[in-house]
């Protein structure tokens, strides 16, 4: 089920309240971080690593079953047991058959005068090797009938003797060499002999097939019978000082004595404790400073799964090395998907839970905190996918740094082979979690995106890119309509800019607001390149119908391509309720005003809802307008712009947007700016000038 279908259903159905949903799902998220915390992290009696000394001396406190011991024994006992393989005698019979049927078919060939020679050779060659040479085929004509039975009989023989030794798939190319080695005994000729080799080759199959079902019997019964091994009470299980083995681990796991076996239900508490404080102080700083996110189911769920993921890849980077611990993977996530401010927040609470999960073990938590904060500078401004690998290096290198500033610090870096060796092996786990955080992360994200609808910075610079296939397509059918919106994507880009809107998806939704124009481009005045308007042979009422129609066409395109959705909805709300005046006045003259509903001309919305989307329909205005001018002069432009602005807040088109009186001047400031750029005034050259100047050049 889509992530969309689901929020119908549980709109429709599950009518609740979204703090009510806010809150199960805080609920829900709690619920599998405390689960998994509890299970890998709660303190236990002991705390032993494989390889490394055991700090204490352990008895066993009770008669249990040794589990490691039994299981190695009944796998030995298992893998005594041989394989069992079917004997299938019908691969003999069939081999016996085609013996039979060579040597009557022989015989008959050796009789049939019809056939020529070359016809009794071909058929003989049928059933030995179309590679036979004439030799070998004449030998065999040539030989009496008594010759013929003698080889009949002993290849019978030899064939029935190989066989019934059994031939396993893998014992295929013995068995024909044993073939082979009793034929060379034969009392034969070297081409009879041949004759036979060629004749017995394609018969030899495996007549003795695995049988994997009985072998699993029988390796299981195997098992079964060896009795399980007991750990009797006070038997010692390990000694301070020794290292620690796998048995060691599986005996103390067995017993309860490691990783909270036994309740301890003060930990639980202190655990419940701690994780709800971490919520409680994340949900505080989402309702104060990541608004954005925390009115929105949908964010909050994908940072719940991000949380999730890191901590069950942290959980089980832990296995290998507390170094290799991928927190930057998270961090990356969150900083591409949700911006700098919440990543910085969650790379802290993530440090906090590898702290949770290592035991308190700050080399680890420092590597941790260090490396996201890395990740959070060096993803704040990105600009491509390739951003996530370099980030990874950073951290990566980072991760260097930090973990041979712990071993001096701590005075472990000697020149000791144990010591030299655990510092190799963090600084391979420190290199291994930068690189390892960069490519889940570059995996992960396009999924993320798409299955919650985010729409990151990286995608956005990714559908700037004018070699999209649909801003080649517009390019190519609607050239006017593509410079047109290249315009508007500079004045829009700019104007948001000036009132701290989002510059990168407003040049993006600016790229693809026309888009709809290439349904039908000719009817559109910046792509009528010969000149010929179709609009002159149509009612203003079907024109208007016509020019309104690409807003929709613009988002069934958009929804085609899976544009994200906020350029979705830059293109559906980039003319709002705006009026088609052009085509109105022409019904308003042929008709007269009174017979004439404006809002039969005007577009059907809706209006903008954000900064971004007003700010592109302020530009397609005005660059419209401006282009429109006949001599557009730096005062006669400013006029233009101011008043176009006015006309749009006048007509309502900003009353669900966001935008000041104050954001709406600086935006014409900056349109006034860029447009008296283009349209300054030029010198006019003096055509005598230009005619010395175009002729000193043609004689260079």
């Amino acid at each position: 089920m889509k992530l969309s279908s689901l929020r119908v259903f549980l709109k429709r159905y599950i009518p609740l309240d979204l703090r009510v949903q806010k809150l199960i799902l805080a609920t829900a998220v709690f619920a599998v971080i405390y689960t998994l915390l509890i299970l890998v992290s709660m303190p236990g009696r002991v705390h032993l690593e494989l390889g490394r000394p055991s700090t204490k001396t352990i008895f066993a406190p009770r008669d249990i079953i040794d589990e490691y011991t039994t299981e190695q024994l009944r796998r030995a006992a298992a893998e005594a047991v041989p394989d069992v393989f079917d004997y299938k005698p019908e691969v003999l019979e069939e081999a016996l058959t085609a013996i039979e049927n060579f040597f009557s078919t022989l015989l008959q060939l050796r009789e049939d005068p019809e056939l020529s020679l070359e016809e009794k050779y071909a058929a003989l060659r049928e059933l030995l090797d179309q590679e036979t040479p004439d030799a070998t085929l004449a030998v065999l004509f040539d030989a009496d009938e008594a010759t013929l039975n003698e080889l009949r009989q002993r290849l019978e023989e030899i064939t029935i003797d190989v066989f019934e030794q059994g031939i396993k798939v893998a014992g295929v190319e013995t068995a024909q060499r044993h073939l082979n080695q009793e034929i060379a005994l034969f009392p034969f000729n070297t081409e009879m002999k041949r004759a036979a080799e060629k004749l017995l080759a394609p018969l030899v199959k495996p007549n003795m097939l695995a049988n994997p079902e009985a072998t699993v019997r029988n390796r299981e019964a195997a098992r079964q019978k060896v009795e399980p091994v007991l750990l009797l009470r006070d038997t010692l299980i390990i000694s301070e000082g020794e290292l620690v083995t796998e048995k060691h681990l599986a005996q103390l796991e067995s017993l309860g004595l490691i990783r909270g076996r036994h309740a301890d239900y003060p930990g639980y508490i202190g655990m419940f404790l701690i994780l709800a404080i971490l919520f409680v102080l994340t949900g505080i700083y989402l309702s104060i400073f990541v608004k954005d996110v925390y009115n929105s189911l949908s964010l909050l769920t994908l940072l719940g799964l991000v949380a999730v993921v890191t901590l069950i890849l942290t959980i089980a980077t832990t296995y290998f090395s507390g170094y290799l611990i991928p927190v930057a993977m998270g961090v990356m996530l969150i900083t591409v998907m949700f911006g700098y401010k919440l990543a910085v927040l969650m790379n802290l609470m993530f440090a906090i839970l590898t702290g949770l999960i290592t035991g308190g073990e700050m080399n680890y938590i420092i590597v941790a905190l260090a490396g996201g904060l890395v990740a959070v500078y060096a993803l704040s401004r990105v600009s491509q996918r390739s951003d996530l690998a370099k980030a990874g290096l950073y951290v990566a290198g980072t991760n260097v740094a930090v973990i041979m500033a712990i071993f001096l610090l701590t005075g472990n870096l000697s020149l000791e082979y144990g010591l030299l060796k655990e510092l190799g092996s963090g600084l391979v786990a420190g290199i291994g979690s930068g690189i390892f955080s960069s490519v889940v992360a570059i995996g992960l994200l396009p999924y993320l995106e798409s299955g919650f609808g985010v729409t990151t910075a990286i995608t956005l610079l990714e559908l700037s890119d004018p070699n999209r296939p649909l801003l080649r397509e517009l390019l190519r059918k609607a050239p006017g309509t593509y410079y047109h919106s290249m315009m508007v994507c500079n004045l829009a880009e700019a104007a948001a800019e000036a009132v701290q809107a989002d510059p990168l998806l407003t040049r993006v939704g600016a790229c693809y607001h026309d888009i709809g124009k290439l349904k039908r481009p000719y009817f559109f005045s910046e792509n009528q390149l010969s000149g010929e308007n179709p609009h002159k042979k149509i009612s203003p009422n079907l024109s208007a119908l016509i020019i309104g129609a690409h807003v929709k066409d613009g988002v069934e395109l958009a929804r085609k391509h899976r544009l994200p959705q906020p350029v979705q909805d830059i293109i559906r709300q980039h003319h709002g309720t705006s009026l088609i005046s052009f085509f109105y006045q022409q019904a308003v003259e042929s008709c007269g005003a009174g017979k004439v509903s404006k809002e039969s001309f005007r577009y059907e919305g809706p209006l903008p809802q954000t900064k971004e989307a007003a700010i592109i329909m302020l530009a397609d205005a005005v660059e419209a307008g401006v282009r429109s001018m006949s001599k557009p002069a730096g005062s006669r432009v400013e006029g233009l712009i101011r008043r176009i602005i006015k006309e749009k807040l006048n007509d309502g088109q900003m009353d669900e947007c966001n935008l000041t009186l104050k954001e709406l001047d600086q935006i014409g400031d900056s349109f006034v700016y860029i447009m008296s750029g283009i349209y300054h005034t030029r010198i006019e050259y003096p055509e005598i000038d230009l005619r010395a100047e175009v002729e000193r050049g043609a004689s260079r």
